[in-house]
């Protein structure tokens, strides 16, 4: 339990804080017991239960000596068929919602997130709007030189490279969003809707985004300037077809004159949804024509970014103690932690404990079923020796049944697998439900494990004493 939960982010423990409680009680160790006693009462009465009376006496006589033990052989193959089944499902399902898992993380992004600081920034505000104290940013006044001081003392932090700001950072997910209309194209009143984030002139360069057209904004793109933007790939792909974007003008529904924008540079798809989710059109205004009183203030080190974190806040709090700072994190943190991660993640480590089980649990069968089939069978391994049969024969005839046993159980499973991972579908990223490697894989893991569990019974057979076996029938 307490593995599990530290799966779990700490925001999103905080949230969730009926689970911070989670021990043992005495519900849970009396579901438990009672489990344990139905499980042993069940393996303790089937024997009567499958086994009449009649039956009974006749395996005891001499002609009918191998009829109780051909009966339970049958029984535990059949068991050992499901319990393999079971444990191919499992590991299938475990290796598919792994391989999404490694897949999710390693998603394009557009970004580089290694060496990358980042904590959010809230300036105190003066709602009024009138005579604000001196430790309160009006968004007219003085929240823009508030910003430039952040940034430059930020920048000017040992081993900081690169600072800038945000509104909202990548991989946090769709959000944050404009409407918008384009000059000179057709409109009906289409919902026209792209994400809307404010950035500094060093985002691109800070977060290591790839310019594709045209230029990144600087400086000199302020409120004395006409308003401009850049926008990304799919934005361009779904607005201009066939166009050249840069030089074009859009704004708002009703293309007020305050809300034009002119299109200056195209980016790569910046991954600004969550791992999982389609990347949208996407605009990027300059912070010194448009600024709010939070945002992220991110920083590109050339060492270890945690080591940063501490003097980060302690940098912004120096140019003000009352500017509020919180949920100081690397950006490589803020995507393992993130809720798409945690349930890919979690996923991953559940199915694949149940899968470690099942697949302990089958081979112990296999053995279990084979080392009872050697002792039934001492007789006849016995007089196949002494008539000259070589132990490569016994070997072979003990580990022709196990193998019986396990290619039915891995190809029963490999149907019954590709049909349960359809129903995970929604937890797959990038990964089919019949992933072929995942299967051959798990076969090949589950066929190993099996060979070496029948070894064993195999070697003892093969080593049975052809006279001693004799005496003792």
């Amino acid at each position: 339990m307490r593995l599990l939960l530290s799966l779990v982010s700490k925001d999103m423990l905080d949230s969730m804080p009926y689970l911070g409680h989670l021990t043992l009680n005495t519900h849970v160790l009396g579901f438990t017991a009672a489990i344990a006693l139905l499980a042993a009462a069940i393996f303790s009465l089937t024997p009567v239960l499958r086994l009449p009376t009649a039956a009974l006496r006749e395996a005891l006589n001499e002609g009918d000596r191998g009829s109780a033990g051909t009966l339970w052989r049958r029984l535990g193959a059949n068991l050992v068929i499901l319990e393999l089944t079971i444990a191919v499902v499992l590991l299938v399902g475990a290796g598919l919602i792994g391989k999404s898992f490694y897949r999710l993380l390693h998603v394009g992004l557009a970004f580089e997130p290694s060496n990358l600081a980042t904590l959010f920034v809230s300036l105190p505000r003066n709602t009024n709007n009138v005579s604000p104290p001196s430790n309160t940013y009006n968004k007219d006044e003085a929240m823009l030189p508030v910003v430039h001081k952040i940034l430059d003392r930020a920048s000017s932090l040992p081993g900081v490279s690169s600072a800038a700001i945000v509104s909202v950072l990548p991989v946090s997910g769709n959000g944050n969003t404009d409407w918008i209309r384009v000059v000179g194209h057709p409109f009906h009143g289409e919902h026209n809707e792209v994400n809307e984030r404010e950035v500094s002139s060093g985002y691109f360069k800070t977060i290591q985004a790839r310019l594709m057209r045209g230029r990144f904004l600087t400086e000199q793109d302020d409120s004395t300037r006409p308003r401009v933007t850049v926008i990304n790939k799919a934005f361009a792909d779904k607005y201009f077809p066939g166009e050249d974007p840069i030089g074009k003008k859009y704004g708002n529904g009703d293309l007020a004159s305050d809300s034009i924008k002119e299109i200056v540079g195209i980016v790569d798809n910046i991954r600004e949804s969550s791992l999982d989710e389609e990347i949208w059109p996407a605009e990027y205004t300059p912070v010194n024509q448009s600024t709010d009183y939070y945002f992220a203030l991110l920083v590109r080190t050339e060492g270890d970014e945690k080591s940063i974190l501490p003097a980060l806040a302690a940098a912004v709090h120096q140019i003000d103690p009352g500017i509020g700072t919180n949920d100081e994190q690397t950006m490589t943190q803020r995507i393992n932690s993130s809720q798409t991660a945690y349930l890919h993640r979690s996923a991953a480590w559940l199915v694949g404990g149940f899968a470690a089980l099942a697949l302990l649990l089958g081979v112990v069968g296999l053995y279990g079923v084979i080392a009872y089939s050697v002792s039934q069978r001492t007789r006849e391994i016995g007089v196949r020796m002494a008539l000259g049969a070589a132990r490569g024969s016994v070997y072979q005839l003990i580990l022709k049944e196990a193998g019986r046993l396990t290619l039915a159980g891995i190809g029963a499973g490999i149907v019954c697998s590709v049909i349960s991972a359809s129903l995970i579908k929604k937890l797959l990223f990038g990964t089919r439900s019949w992933d072929l490697p995942t299967l051959v894989a798990v076969a090949v893991l589950l066929g190993s494990a099996a060979l070496l569990a029948s070894f064993i019974p195999a070697r003892r057979a093969a080593s049975i004493n052809p006279v001693e076996a004799l005496r003792a029938e």
